[in-house]
């Protein structure tokens, strides 16, 4: 099973990073725009639209406030199986660490995920740091 992890730091509170981080529906709007092109819920399931035109139903697993965790599942898709986790740590300086994790199969898809992954993370960092801003 190939795990990949993602870790930044961003110039943003923690509970500002998690206040985006944990907005389950608008994964499209606070956290990883243009990347991200649509979020629908269904349920508790969210259906994401990547820029690519790559559509994926993910269910929620967890969602630890305590913990400024958020665990899900890419149910169908590319995918044999897929868990993803975010997680959201004080950096210092009032920085932020974002650390995000994916296990998955096939083995084979590794590269392509971690390719994205990187870019996600761009995102996520360009956007948070441009709201902190103001």
């Amino acid at each position: 099973m190939a795990c990949i992890r993602k870790e930044i730091l961003i110039d943003a509170s923690p509970a500002d990073v998690w206040a985006a981080v944990r907005d389950w529906g608008a994964l499209h709007e606070r956290l990883v725009p243009g990347f991200v092109i649509d979020t629908r819920l269904d349920g508790e399931d969210r259906i994401v639209t990547f820029a690519s035109g790559l559509v994926l139903r993910e269910v929620l697993v967890d969602l630890d406030d305590d913990q400024r965790r958020l665990v899900w599942s890419v149910v169908g898709g590319p995918y044999t199986h897929h868990n993803g986790s975010t997680q959201v740590f004080a950096g210092g300086d009032g920085q932020t660490r974002f650390v995000w994790t994916a296990d998955l199969l096939p083995n084979e898809l590794a590269d392509a995920t971690a390719e994205a992954m990187e870019q996600g993370t761009s995102v996520v960092k360009k956007t948070l740091e441009a709201k902190a801003e103001g």
